[in-house]
């Protein structure tokens, strides 16, 4: 297959083309091509509850024309529209847009959000004439859920509306209020949502706004080049707690502005350099830095661990909020930056962990949370999201990203704490969630509101039968076996380095039982592949999906089945050139938009470029990485979406669609970024023996790459590598602080799973 060369191309490629985000902390503001909020989903969502649902400017009659509208950071936005001036000239309606140049009122937004939003208003008259006008804001608050804003309204609470003058300010406010009553476990509750906004408003000079029939309107005079300028806060408020809004900061780039709530994490995290002009480097060294920069914005504050430990919400627009799945795995693929995810995600998912048996919340003890949402539908119980436990993975990606967090730090203060949760989580993936039929992972639902599939792939109908029906509940697939057997090694390895050698030999020898059941059962010899899961009957579903690749990722494919393996999976049916498919294009029921059926996620390259390189195939290794790099090239941002369609890559689809609702920036998909490079450079850590093996794979679109400031334990050091003449990588230790043994070997997955006396033994350390 001939590879476009995306990176010298005019494609781009924007996620929601028709809607624009800009966002901090639990806060997005969702706007159209205007810039303003003109109904359906837009509008402005705080703890995912939509507090602003109308918003729109007018200058006498007229919508002014926007001319250039951007984000500037992740948190902030700027906007240039134009207007005729009003009075001046006579412009004929076929001519406005020339006439708005011409004779220019300009006026410019500026935007910041945090907690709440906070907005400059700036109009200038660029003509030579005196003007004379009204600019006109229409507002309204409608309090919906984040669900709610596209779906049908669910709770029907009462708005006050109150205008008032305070001091030097104007103030208009937004009062809501609903009640519910539920009865859970036999008991009758009452509920009550309470929140507001309050629109505050500081203008220059004699110019008093006036409130009615829900505008906000200003009558404006501007001589020659003269400007105007007005200064609005939106202040949040949720029962008796009123938000901080954005804190006053004239730069809009913010790259010096002390107030960047970033700039301390990325000040320490890793950085990565790789640009070569002639390569695909640049596409890297863009992808990476936006990736560090995504994970920065998505940070959940109110979570906060202290300032190197926290934890972030899954993506924009839809996901802000806690979820298990996703911030966890987002902790161990982004360790590579530093332990601040993993010290942050872990104790947060201990403290929600189950401890009562609820099965409306499908929560059970030792479970792991599958999401939290601070929204309304969630507060008011209208569903079960305010703590909700339906995931099989959750359990095992905790125990995995327990032993991520002892790989890089060997902080024994830091995991000691975690290992009941961790091995709690287990005794429910082995007593609860384990099929007695046939003895393997699945789980159903115990809620009338719950999720009906709850693998890794949790939408109703991402398993299906080889005849393409949706599979019958609850199915075995074969990815979360895999899981729970890169669970139990996990747990192995961190018991065994903290003295508990008994526990951890019985973990090893469940795991090593399970996978051998595993191949036995799901093989399938005729297709060269695992089997998609059992059916709730114990038959094979036979269809070919991404999820035997993620097998790869956990370790357990033994090694005689990857050649036959490699060859079924990149195949053209399930390598789409831009990535691997999560179904079959050949299966009946693939679609190249369906969320799970066809569709391409860069979350699932993480896991499976970590397979790749731990069973050394290098070849397949670069080819996925090339992949993905280069499609990243062709989004907006560089920044890879949650998912995107999975159409072929050749002449006649230069390249992919974007799926409608996918969700930019998305955390996994950041964070697997992270996990690209970490295996294109072979990292694997033993930080408890102060010992870093690297078997770096440079490609030759990626001559030379430097990660400065990586931290294993209590040492950091600055490594160079690059790709020789003669196609052989190297490295180079060029600044080391405390004490580290950086050692070229490759590590096998017996290696990553290995006890520490089997390191010292194998790399006498």
């Amino acid at each position: 297959m001939e590879p476009f060369p995306v990176e010298r191309s005019l494609i781009r490629l924007r996620v929601r083309e028709h809607a624009a985000y800009v966002s901090a902390s639990d806060t997005v503001l969702a706007t159209g091509t205007t810039g303003f909020i003109d109904g359906g989903e837009e509008g402005l969502y705080v703890r995912q509850t939509r507090l602003l649902s109308r918003y729109r400017c007018f200058i006498g009659r007229r919508r002014p024309r926007p001319v250039t509208l951007s984000s500037v950071r992740q948190d902030s936005w700027m906007g240039y529209y134009v207007v005729p001036a009003p009075g001046v000239g006579e412009a004929e309606p076929d001519d406005l847009a020339s006439a708005a140049a011409q004779q220019a009122l300009e006026l410019r937004v500026s935007r910041w959000v945090g907690d709440g939003m906070r907005e400059e208003y700036a109009l200038t008259n660029f003509t030579q004439e005196a003007v004379a006008f009204r600019l006109a804001l229409d507002v309204d608050a409608d309090f919906a859920d984040t669900e709610e804003a596209r779906a049908q309204r669910l709770q029907k609470g009462t708005t006050k509306r109150r205008w008032r003058r305070c001091g030097d300010h104007h103030e208009l406010t937004f009062d809501y209020t609903v009640a519910r009553e539920v009865r859970r476990d036999g008991k009758r509750q009452r509920l009550r949502f309470d929140a507001g906004l309050t629109l505050r408003i500081e203008t220059d000079d004699d110019v008093v706004p006036r409130h009615r029939d829900g505008r906000i309107a200003f009558d404006i005079e501007l001589a020659p080049g003269q400007t105007w300028e007005g200064r609005l806060q939106w202040i949040a408020r949720f029962g008796e707690d009123t938000l901080p809004c954005p804190a006053p900061d004239r730069e809009l780039d913010g790259a010096e502005s002390q107030q960047d709530p970033h700039g301390s994490y990325l000040g320490v995290a890793t950085d990565i350099d790789a640009l070569d002009r002639d390569s695909l480097s640049g596409a890297v060294d863009s992808a990476v830095h936006r990736a560090r920069m995504d994970l920065a914005a998505l940070r959940l504050p109110r979570f906060d661990r202290g300032p190197d430990a926290w934890t972030v919400a899954a993506g924009l627009p839809m996901y802000i909020a806690l979820f298990g799945r996703d911030t966890l795995t987002t902790a161990q693929q982004v360790a590579i930056l530093g332990p601040e995810v993993l010290r942050g995600t872990l104790p947060v998912m201990a403290d929600w962990q189950g401890r009562h048996e609820d099965p409306w919340r499908d929560e059970a003890p030792g479970r792991i949370l599958h999401e939290a949402h601070p929204g309304p539908l969630a507060q008011l119980q209208f569903k079960p999201k305010d703590r909700y436990y339906g995931t099989l993975t959750g359990p095992g990606l905790f125990c995995t990203a327990l032993a991520h967090l002892w790989q890089w730090t060997g902080d024994r203060h830091a995991v000691a704490p975690l290992i009941e949760p961790a091995m709690a989580a287990l005794r429910w993936l082995d007593e609860r969630a384990c099929d007695e039929a046939h003895g393997f992972h699945a789980i159903a639902t115990r809620s009338r509101d719950g999720l009906k599939n709850q693998t890794w792939k949790d939408s109703d109908d991402s398993i299906v039968e080889e005849d393409g029906r949706t599979a019958d509940h609850p199915v075995a697939t074969c990815e979360e076996q895999g899981q729970a057997y890169a669970a139990k090694h996990a747990m192995a390895q961190v018991l065994d380095a903290l003295g508990r050698k008994r526990e951890a030999k019985r973990l090893a020898d469940s795991a090593q039982s399970l996978r051998e059941r595993f191949d036995e059962t799901y093989w399938m010899d005729d297709v060269g592949c695992y089997a998609m899961a059992l059916g709730r009957d114990g038959h094979l579903v036979r269809s070919v999906g991404s999820n035997a690749l993620r097998c790869v990722g956990s370790g357990i494919v033994p090694d005689e089945r990857i050649p036959r393996l490699m060859e079924r999976m990149f195949a053209p049916d399930i390598f789409s050139g831009w990535g691997i498919r999560t179904l079959s294009s050949d299966h009946p029921a693939y679609n190249p938009y369906a969320y799970h059926r066809g569709t391409v996620w860069p979350v699932e390259h993480g896991a499976i470029v970590r397979g790749l390189f731990h069973h050394a195939q290098f070849d397949r290794l670069e080819q996925l990485c090339r992949a993905q790099f280069e499609i990243a090239s062709a989004f907006d941002q560089d920044r890879l979406p949650e998912c995107f369609s999975g159409h072929p890559r050749d002449k006649r689809h230069p390249f992919p669609a974007t799926y409608p609702p996918a969700n930019s920036p998305q955390a996994w998909s950041a964070s697997a970024v992270l996990m690209y490079v970490q295996s294109l450079l072979g990292l694997q850590p033993f930080a408890a023996l102060g010992l870093l093996l690297v078997d770096p794979q440079l490609p030759r679109w990626l001559p030379a790459l430097t990660l400065y400031r990586l931290r294993v334990g209590k040492a950091r050091v600055t490594l160079h590598f690059r790709r020789d003449a003669d196609g052989r990588s190297r490295f180079e230790v060029r600044d080391l602080e405390g004490e580290l043994t950086v050692r070229a070997a490759h590590a096998q997955w017996r290696d990553v799973m290995a006890t520490q006396g089997e390191i010292r033994e194998r790399f006498g350390v």
